[in-house]
């Protein structure tokens, strides 16, 4: 269907004018509405592919309907990409992708460094960052979170209460994301009071549970679409996307 209205870039992916007054409470951390994630619409479902490390995967991920990208900076991980590499996967990037850029208890000159030489929408931050540090960059950010049982989420969302959002992952000893593991849903609060992405362990075979259960406003996919870390597989975006989309 074509849309007349104009569309707008908020948090990650596109909003259309008719959604934006709605959504701008949900996305306003300091609104008294607080927008538990259920409240949305399962059709509104936003994706985020990360870990893209090849131009090809870039433009697959692009053409798929894909909200955002997610781009490593933490050098333990094998989906990390250097600064150089990022630049030039963002140079074939198409317009109203949001460029969400992953850090892992880097230094704040490490975090500038990047910034100042890629163009990134978003700060995801996984691993053990103060508000403060996530604050200074004076940039839209979201504060993973390692859920197990014990974890306060409405604590973690009242202390990170600047972030866009809280993401979501299993706990594994050790990796702080990418592990391609699940967690127990039901240890997610109905009331959380920020948008909630969620991520660990997603794949065309689940997601559609995920989405059903949860009602997250995102969904945040790695290795549920790759055919080794850091290769992603056009043919497991197409069916993660169809999933995702049939839930509407």
């Amino acid at each position: 269907m074509e849309l007349s209205m104009v569309e707008q870039k908020n948090g990650f992916g596109t909003v259309r004018n008719d959604e934006t007054a709605a959504l701008s409470s949900i996305l306003d951390p300091q609104s008294s509405a607080l927008a538990h994630s259920s409240l949305l619409d399962p059709r509104s479902c936003r994706v985020k592919i990360c870990g893209i490390t090849r131009v090809e995967d870039v433009l697959v991920v692009a053409q798929s309907g894909a909200d955002a990208i997610g781009l490593v900076f933490y050098e333990k991980s094998p989906r990390h990409v250097s600064i150089e590499k990022a630049a030039q996967l963002l140079a074939v990037l198409p317009p109203f992708v949001t460029v969400v850029g992953l850090f892992v208890n880097a230094s704040a000159a490490e975090v500038r460094a990047v910034l100042d030489a890629v163009s990134l929408d978003v700060l995801q931050f996984h691993g053990d960052e103060t508000p403060e540090f996530c604050e200074q960059f004076h940039k839209p950010y979201l504060k993973a979170i390692r859920v197990k049982p014990g974890v306060d989420l409405l604590q973690c969302a009242a202390l990170f209460h600047s972030a866009q959002g809280l993401l979501l992952d299993a706990h594994v000893e050790g990796i702080p994301g990418g592990t391609g593991v699940m967690f127990d849903w039901t240890l997610i609060p109905e009331n959380l009071p920020l948008p909630l992405i969620l991520s660990g362990g997603l794949d065309a075979e689940n997601v559609a549970s995920a989405i059903e259960q949860v009602w997250p406003y995102a969904v945040d996919v790695s290795s549920g679409v790759e055919v080794e870390k850091g290769i992603k597989d056009a043919a497991k975006i197409a069916r993660f996307m169809q999933q995702v989309r049939q839930k509407g």
